[in-house]
């Protein structure tokens, strides 16, 4: 395995686990149960994760078929890491409070049994095309993020962690409301 994909994998796999605890520790009875009329409840926060790990997926799947519609990808040279290129800390600042654009607002009609399947099943879409480009270059796939400005295949892989990682702490919140 090439490491840029060891270290996405990694991750990716600390964030979700991180997501996951959060989301386990909201007692299942507070998991519906909205903090405040304009704040999620630990159900819409998992399906707002599955919703934007969904579209990320669509964006870079997108991005790679027209990558490969030019020619194989060649193969992957730098072993420099991605995470450093990454704002984390604007990404992960809950002081700032950031509004989700229409498209990926919950729509709050989903139970949180079926939030956490689709939280799931969107993380296993986005290991297997990470997976499937393992070794190859990526970095032809850019695209705008709408407050971190262009990244690239790998970066937008890392932003679906650190993202994660701030609705971990948004989920920590809920628990401790609770």
């Amino acid at each position: 395995m090439h490491p840029r994909t060891e270290e996405l994998l990694v991750h990716l796999s600390a964030c979700h686990l991180e997501a996951r605890a959060a989301f386990d520790a909201v007692p299942p009875h507070q998991r519906v149960r909205k903090p405040a009329p304009d704040r999620w409840c630990a159900a819409e926060v998992l399906e707002h994760l599955a919703i934007v790990e969904q579209q990320v997926v669509s964006l870079l799947q997108r991005g790679l078929d027209q990558a490969r519609a030019k020619g194989p990808l060649p193969r992957e040279d730098r072993t420099t890491l991605v995470l450093p290129t990454m704002d984390s800390a604007r990404v992960l600042d809950r002081e700032r409070r950031i509004v989700a654009v229409a498209r990926v607002v919950p729509t709050g009609t989903v139970s949180a049994d079926a939030a956490l399947v689709t939280f799931e099943s969107a993380r296993q879409a986005t290991l297997e095309m990470l997976r499937a480009v393992d070794g190859l270059r990526t970095d032809a796939v850019v695209a705008p993020h709408f407050a971190l400005g262009p990244l690239d295949f790998a970066q937008w892989i890392a932003f679906l962690g650190l993202h994660e990682r701030r609705h971990a702490a948004q989920l920590r919140e809920l628990q401790r409301a609770t």
